[in-house]
């Protein structure tokens, strides 16, 4: 049987934008290292859906979606909303600049 594979939120999130961008499934596990492109699928459907919890959850800890993750401190709880924040909008702001360029282009 095979072993789960957790991959962090940065691979995630890096495989959603990509995808976003219109690279293929096939280069996005390539260059990050992804195993199965169903995955791949699944966190852009999350994604999509607004279920953005889920993709910091790590594998088998389903279960506890709608809690989301543990934290040992308040600190580390504000700290890794912080770096999820940051990423959605740094996510946004490349997506709007994708779209300007190709609005421009038509």
């Amino acid at each position: 049987m095979a072993t789960r594979v957790s991959y962090p939120l940065e691979v995630k999130m890096k495989a959603i934008e990509m995808r976003l961008a219109g690279i293929p499934v096939k280069e996005v596990m390539d260059q990050l290292n992804i195993r199965n492109k169903t995955q791949v699928k699944t966190w852009l459907k999350w994604y999509r859906s607004g279920e953005l919890k889920r993709l910091e959850q790590p594998v088998g800890k389903q279960y506890s979606y709608g809690k989301g993750p543990e934290y040992v401190s308040e600190l580390e709880k504000v700290k890794a909303e912080n770096r999820f924040l940051r990423q959605q909008v740094d996510l946004l702001k490349k997506f709007k600049e994708m779209e300007r360029r190709y609005l421009q282009k038509s």
